[in-house]
């Protein structure tokens, strides 16, 4: 896989690292002629000095040839523009960008670029593992963010115990998708209880994940 990545410092040089070591080819395009220079001598990438929003830089490195190109700059505009060319002027097909302002990252979607990430949503969501409710763990999203996947602990006062899942009158677009207990996994069916120290994993959309919770498991998330 070729791969061109636009951005500088230490995350440029640490992608370029895992890029390699999984067997891809690596192209990074940087401003700096001092970036340049350290990055050609630490990595093995080839490296390409200029302004990737000038549609010539972005020739210069072979863009038409690769098959994903990550912008990471700490410039929103910028890693707007260098997708958006990737993928109009040279036909790149897959597209993630850095978004600084977490704001931005839907607008990023609608404007075609095919990944947005957003450090500050990434950190939240650690922190929300990490400090959130005891019987509410492993939260991540996928489907760039359409989708929310939570494992949820049942606690002995949970008001949906002993009730089947025909009987369960979850929210709308929420489903219980597995359950572990004792050990074992069960692919749930409608006439399956829910017991105590059950862990369902449990898949909402964004907006309405904080009612699944609630329901589930009576605690004011």
């Amino acid at each position: 896989m070729d791969i061109l990545i636009v951005g500088g410092g230490k995350i440029v040089y640490f992608l370029a690292k895992v890029f390699f070591s999984k067997g891809y080819n690596v192209t990074i395009i940087n401003r700096k002629k001092e970036e340049c220079s350290w990055l050609a001598r630490q990595t093995k990438a080839t490296v390409v000095f200029g302004n990737a929003t000038d549609p010539q830089i972005l020739k210069d490195a072979k863009t038409f040839s690769m098959d994903a190109v990550l912008a990471v700059t700490p410039n929103d505009e910028d890693n707007l523009v260098i997708c958006q060319l990737a993928k109009l002027n040279y036909g790149v097909e897959r597209t993630l960008a850095l978004v600084n302002d977490p704001d931005n990252e839907e607008v990023f979607h609608e404007l075609g670029v095919t990944t947005a990430f957003s450090t500050t949503h990434i950190i939240s969501s650690l922190i929300e593992q990490r400090t959130g409710l005891e019987d509410i763990v492993g939260l991540f999203s996928v489907a760039e963010g359409k989708v929310n996947v939570t494992e949820v602990i049942l606690k002995d006062d949970s008001p949906i115990l002993n009730t089947s899942l025909m009987e369960l009158e979850l929210p709308a677009d929420s489903l219980i998708a597995c359950i572990l207990r004792n050990g074992s996994t069960i692919i749930p069916r409608g006439s399956t209880k829910l017991h105590a120290q059950d862990q369902l994993v449990l898949i909402t959309m964004p907006e309405n994940h904080g009612q699944v919770l609630k329901f589930l498991t009576g605690s004011k998330v």
